[in-house]
């Protein structure tokens, strides 16, 4: 069992190091998906510890996107986050601005789904419902094939992520799709 989050002191906390809506956005995306899979593969009781490290994994990336990653450890470190907390949120940076490796499943996941569900939220912008309740795993994986569609959104990234978890890209896709349902149906 982790540590209690407080949610709302985690949100204040995302909210003075950002605000633009779309990251804020995002971080509430990620912050659902972690709590689905966090209660979809038996860790329910931690389920508001994986959706803090979902709300936070970009603390840092409006204010210092060059040192993404690692100025949020400092941030958390400052306001009293626990190592192992710490580690999780900069995990999803692995090979890009850290060298923390996913290693537990919950690392696994917000590595994997982070850039994912950025793509899918790019998808279902362009869908005349604007949603993922009607979204197929073919409709996303046509928009992936185009590197210049969500091009911020690193593939390289995804397919690790899902390598790292066992799970195809078809899967790790239709995984975050029902997870994004879960979590409010939008990008």
């Amino acid at each position: 069992m982790h540590e209690k989050i407080d949610r709302e002191v985690a949100f204040a906390l995302l909210k003075r190091y950002n605000e633009n809506e779309f990251h804020i956005k995002h971080a509430l995306t990620v912050e659902g998906v972690m709590r689905y899979f966090a209660n979809e593969y038996g860790f329910a009781e931690d389920a508001d510890f994986w959706g803090a490290v979902g709300l936070l994994h970009d603390l840092d990336f409006e204010l210092y996107p060059e040192s993404h990653c690692v100025k949020e450890r400092e941030i958390l470190r400052e306001n009293g986050y626990s190592e192992e907390f710490i580690r999780a949120v900069a995990s999803h940076g692995y090979l890009l601005t850290v060298d923390i490796e996913p290693k537990h499943f919950m690392e696994k996941v917000l590595y994997a789904t982070d850039e994912l569900t950025g793509l899918i939220g790019a998808v279902t912008l362009m869908r005349p419902s604007k949603s993922v309740s009607d979204l197929e795993v073919s409709s996303v994986k046509k928009k992936y094939k185009n590197l210049n569609f969500a091009a911020g959104c690193s593939r390289t990234v995804i397919e690790r992520g899902a390598e790292y978890l066992g799970w195809t890209l078809d899967e790790l896709i239709e995984k975050t799709i029902l997870a994004m349902r879960s979590a409010g149906g939008g990008p």
